[in-house]
């Protein structure tokens, strides 16, 4: 009975063709090792580790936080959203091979040695507030070969929904449903600078200052333009003079009043003759001080007039940009990158999957989300040629991920044999190509924050 389970299985309508299943010799996920390739030239997860306290006790302990590690981000880069899957990956090759130490010749970690691990080891304090720094200091490993000429930060909110009686999680009305509302701060690049989960409940800029304060200490001795951008949540005094006292320059968004419509009465009148087929713009620059601000501030205005619509559609920026109104509004509205780069998070690395019910244990989901995540971001804009560099990570994730693979065990190597479909050799070996070159730039000592 048990060799009948292993007989190459037929299909009807052509006999001559046989299926044959080799689990541990065969992989849906080849391409995890350029990903792997550009985490070693960098020393991500390496370094990350070090920072995590291993409270694990006994004489049974089977893989290293490292491994661990390892195991949690790849998994969740190559798709598998939650730690149900560990069970088959444990025997992938592909997996083992990239986890490292005893998973190459014997298996990676079960279901539950990942699940106590994200739910268990990481939860405690210093390795959750260690977790939290670690987007940044990725970060911080790649600037130290690729130097920033400019830092850009964008600040903003998401939903992830949630689903049963998960702690922390409220109804929130602006959402329509339960759920959970994280802030997100990324840089120019793409790259999550900070990201922290937050209850379903609270407003979108709750608890700002705990997220960007911390990377304002870690670029203060950087000596570049350094700007940021927000939506009208942030529309805050205490961040306008946190900023200017940091010399940051800013442009964000407020909400539109019968004082600043004052402002620009002499634009609110449609303007004379038939209305074109495109939108009609104006702007108009002036100066102005709310009651909860210490000083005035310049405020940029934009009109828009569309065709068939009868009142135009107006926004403010408030900011200490200098130059034209123009220049102004194009700044702010590139802003909206980042919510393109929330739902590459999303969609990508399902950074919405969070189904423990401690709220502890979410926020450690999230931080390992938001790590695959910057994995992939690097590997996007550090080692993607000129051709393929506008692939989102989805597409990624798709089609270079998702190779499949034949692992061929040898005396003195292991091959894996690669279909070759969506990705060519050719494109794989200038991935790796440019790693490579990656990894022979001489790193900089950065200065401590």
């Amino acid at each position: 009975m048990g060799e009948a389970r292993k007989d190459a299985l037929r299909v009807g309508f052509d006999r001559t063709i046989k299926l044959a299943f080799h689990g541990a010799r065969v992989s849906s996920d080849a391409g995890l090792f350029p990903y792997r390739d550009l985490d070693d030239a960098a020393g991500l997860t390496e370094s990350a580790a070090m920072e995590l306290l291993d409270l694990r006790t006994g004489g049974n302990i089977q893989h290293s936080i490292t491994a661990l590690l390892r195991q949690s981000i790849y998994s969740r880069l190559a798709g598998y959203e939650d730690v149900n899957d560990a069970e088959r990956l444990s025997v992938d090759p592909v997996m083992r091979h990239v986890v490292g130490g005893r998973a190459v010749d014997r298996q990676a970690a079960s279901t539950s040695q990942v699940s106590r691990f994200e739910t268990d080891v990481l939860v405690q304090p210093d390795n959750l507030a260690a977790l939290m720094n670690m987007p940044g200091q990725w970060v911080d490993l790649l600037r130290q070969r690729r130097p920033t000429r400019k830092l850009i930060l964008d600040m903003d909110s998401s939903v992830s929904e949630t689903y049963g009686d998960q702690e922390g999680s409220a109804y929130n009305g602006h959402f329509a449903c339960e759920c959970y509302h994280p802030l997100f701060l990324f840089n120019q690049d793409g790259d999550v600078e900070y990201a922290k989960l937050r209850p379903g409940n609270v407003a979108s800029a709750d608890d700002w200052c705990s997220v960007l304060e911390p990377i304002i200490a870690r670029y203060r001795d950087l000596d570049a333009p350094k700007f940021f951008r927000g939506d009208a949540a942030f529309a805050i005094p205490e961040l306008y003079d946190l900023l200017e006292a940091e010399g940051y320059r800013y442009a964000i968004r407020l909400k539109a009043n019968a004082v600043l419509e004052r402002y620009i009465a002499h634009l609110l009148t449609r303007p004379v003759g038939r209305p074109p087929n495109k939108p009609q713009r104006f702007y108009h620059s002036f100066e102005y001080q709310a009651k909860s601000w210490d000083r005035p501030r310049r405020v940029v205005a934009k009109v828009e007039w569309h065709q068939g619509e009868l009142f135009p559609r107006v926004g403010f920026i408030v900011t200490n940009l200098g130059g034209g109104a123009r220049p102004v509004i194009h700044f702010y509205n590139q802003r909206g990158t980042a919510e393109q780069w929330i739902k590459e998070g999303k969609h990508a690395v399902r950074w919405t999957r969070l189904s423990c019910h401690g709220f502890d244990a979410n926020q450690v989901r999230l931080q390992l989300h938001v790590l695959a995540y910057n994995l992939g971001n690097f590997l996007r804009r550090l080692a993607l040629p000129a051709s393929v560099k506008h692939w989102s990570l989805t597409t990624l994730r798709e089609k270079l991920i998702k190779i499949g693979a034949k692992m061929v065990r040898h005396a003195r190597y292991v091959t894996f044999q690669l279909a070759e479909v969506a990705v060519p050799r050719s494109l794989f070996d200038a991935i790796l190509r440019r790693i490579e070159r990656f990894r022979l730039l001489p790193p900089r000592v950065l200065a401590p924050p």
